[in-house]
């Protein structure tokens, strides 16, 4: 085995026991134990279990922003809205082990790789989409990225569920979604208040 297809075999092992232990319960021991070599191998190419992880992640982040990027081609919002969430249900479909990878946690002192770090950089993406609408419409357009973090935590949060659910059909919640998304948002005030609060 050439050092490169080595390295791809370590990776995928890895990726494998990180989706089903996470972090925190994956060892360097067990890694090279399934890829019958020395754990100074695993430390030769990756440094350690921080550095494996990392290359993980980033593949992980990588692809799942690829297919975000290549999705998001309608000019509609209501469309877009549509196709964001619809990639994110396809990587899970697709990545499902990835997708594992990204929602626990990631180690302590890592700033990237966390779910909640990859949702950001997607709402981000996406909000200067809900700005102009929000222009068309005569809203404040400074709370259109608070919007879109709410929008994007909805369909993360729905990906989750479904990930263990897989039921109903992808494309059934990729509906259900962009319905409580497209019509809460046509529905919207330009200055909300609360009502429960004196």
């Amino acid at each position: 085995m050439t050092s490169a297809e080595r390295r791809e075999q370590l990776i995928e092992i890895a990726r494998t026991l990180f989706a089903e232990r996470g972090f925190e319960g994956t060892s360097i021991e067990e890694v090279a134990s399934r890829a019958e070599v020395s754990k100074p191998i695993v430390y030769e190419h990756f440094g350690g279990k921080e550095g494996l992880y990392a290359v993980v992640v980033d593949r992980e982040v990588r692809q799942l922003l690829d297919m975000m990027r290549s999705a998001l081609t309608a000019g509609h919002p209501r469309d877009l809205l549509e196709q964001a969430a619809l990639a994110l249900l396809d990587y899970i479909e697709q990545s499902s082990e990835g997708f594992r990878i990204l929602v626990r946690d990631s180690p302590l002192g890592s700033e990237s790789g966390s779910f909640v770090s990859i949702i950001g950089d997607v709402a981000s993406r996406v909000e200067y989409i809900l700005e102009e609408e929000f222009r068309n419409r005569g809203f404040d357009a400074q709370y259109a990225p608070l919007y879109a973090q709410m929008l994007v935590g909805m369909v993360g949060t729905a990906g989750q569920w479904w990930l263990e659910a897989r039921s109903p059909s992808k494309d059934e919640v990729g509906a259900h979604l962009v319905n409580l998304a497209w019509y809460g948002l046509s529905g919207i005030h330009k200055d909300p208040e609360l009502r429960t609060r004196p």
